[in-house]
């Protein structure tokens, strides 16, 4: 797995994930972002590391979409269109799947190699969730 940075579309996985997103509906848009939180929700106790990767980008995404949102999604990373109107359930599912990414048995949570990188990782997943967590309050 190509990876170059600690953010969320910093890695071949991520960015191949954002590219699928091209040329759908809107419903399989939303329906891809779903699946990518499922296969984290659903996985045993070990989540895979491309399912992380894909969780993370899609949870950036899907907060990037919320109103006063801090997630900005840089262009040349995000989907060429514009994201559909996500329904409030898919905050919910990206929440539970981040909090997963996060826990130990996660890949991405422990396959770093430098603490500084996994530390700047963690805070930038963490700020992920405090977005989807904080559009819940209004």
């Amino acid at each position: 797995m190509g990876t170059w940075g600690t953010g969320p579309f910093d890695s071949d996985i991520a960015a191949d994930f954002v590219d699928d997103l091209e040329g759908l509906t809107h419903q399989q848009v939303i329906d891809v972002l779903e699946r990518a939180f499922q296969r984290v929700t659903d996985s045993g106790e070990r989540v895979d590391g491309g399912d992380g990767a894909e969780a993370v980008a899609a949870g950036a995404l899907v907060a990037s979409t919320l109103p006063d949102s801090p997630i900005a999604i840089d262009p040349d990373d995000g989907p060429r269109e514009p994201l559909p109107e996500l329904p409030a359930s898919l905050r919910a599912s990206a929440r539970l799947a981040l909090d997963r990414v996060l826990q130990d048995g996660s890949e991405m949570a422990t396959g770093w190699v430098d603490s500084a990188d996994a530390d700047q990782w963690h805070k930038e997943v963490r700020q992920i969730l405090e977005a989807l967590e904080t559009s819940t309050d209004h």
